[in-house]
């Protein structure tokens, strides 16, 4: 059968088959090339498999083009718990990841949802680790989170500290010719401030849809406002409850289009979105949501 109609016949049998009955199926398939315009990973701490290399077969298996790895945790230390600066380490993975035709699309430093970016000793450092692990991987985008105790909606005291620092991690990312996506509580409009006073094109956002949708804003009108150039990747889920196909308060066929017409093209990147009933159950909830994701921008 030629590839098209090959194709052909898969998308028919998608749309007409109940989705948790073919998701398991389609999950091994990934068709897409390196210059496809939107991309589909995972990420190794939500699928249980942070900092381990057998996260990348398990992406594969979920059906995934890419996988977010984490720098490991923080705690006390002075910096990240990260395996990938063993220089065998990284070349296992990189080793791997082209094995199983899969990319590694960036590197999390998720240690910071649960510290403080603006007060913690030593914070630059910790991204200029994460950077040099970039260079080594050549990683282009890093996710920051700055977390709940860098939230700028009720700690807009910390706003000053947030930024220098960012300027000067903005600096070292310039250098590097990297990436750093930020995460932070403000809308659209407070995040283009932001970006604007640190002042740097190697700090973005890095978007996740949960925030605006939990916060009762519309997710698109979001993302308009920042538009494609502030957005280097995305997390494009929502709370857990329910997988992405059943999620009432978001329209995927309308962020698509929104996207499409921004011009945005790039990773979306499966952080939660998991059945309330079954949330340990990674393969087949990451499975789903991932099949779900492909139907709607890869079809």
């Amino acid at each position: 059968m030629k590839r098209r109609n090959f194709l052909n016949v898969c998308a028919a049998g998608i749309v007409a088959a109940p989705f948790s009955s073919w998701a398991s199926e389609i999950s091994g398939m990934r068709i897409t090339s390196k210059k496809a315009r939107y991309k589909i990973a995972v990420i190794d701490l939500m699928i249980l498999k942070r900092q381990k290399i057998s996260a990348l077969p398990l992406a594969g298996e979920i059906g995934a083009d890419g996988l977010e790895v984490d720098m490991g945790g923080l705690g006390d230390r002075p910096t990240f718990d990260n395996k990938l600066a063993d220089p065998a380490v990284r070349q296992q993975y990189l080793d791997k990841a082209k094995a199983l035709n899969l990319e590694i699309c960036s590197l999390a430093m998720t240690g910071f949802y649960a510290q403080s970016f603006a007060k913690r000793d030593g914070a630059e450092k910790m991204v200029g680790d994460c950077i040099e692990t970039m260079k080594q991987m050549n990683i282009k985008t890093a996710f920051l989170p700055l977390g709940i105790q860098g939230d700028l909606v009720k700690n807009p005291e910390l706003r000053p500290a947030i930024v220098e620092r960012l300027k000067t991690v903005g600096k070292m990312a310039e250098k590097a010719g990297v990436v750093i996506g930020i995460e932070t509580a403000l809308d659209a409009k407070g995040e283009v401030e932001l970006l604007k006073e640190i002042g740097s094109k190697s700090i973005q956002i890095y978007f996740n849809f949960s925030n605006p949708l939990k916060e009762g804003r519309d997710l698109c009108d979001e993302l308009r406002i920042l538009g494609k150039n502030r957005i280097c990747q995305i997390h494009c889920t929502d709370e857990d409850g329910v997988w992405l196909q059943n999620n009432t308060r978001l329209d995927m066929q309308k962020v698509k289009a929104t996207l499409d017409k921004m011009g945005w093209k790039g990773w979306l990147v499966i952080e939660r979105s998991r059945d309330a009933n079954k949330p340990r159950d990674v393969k087949g909830n990451f499975s789903a949501n991932t099949a779900f994701m492909k139907t709607v921008f890869q079809s």
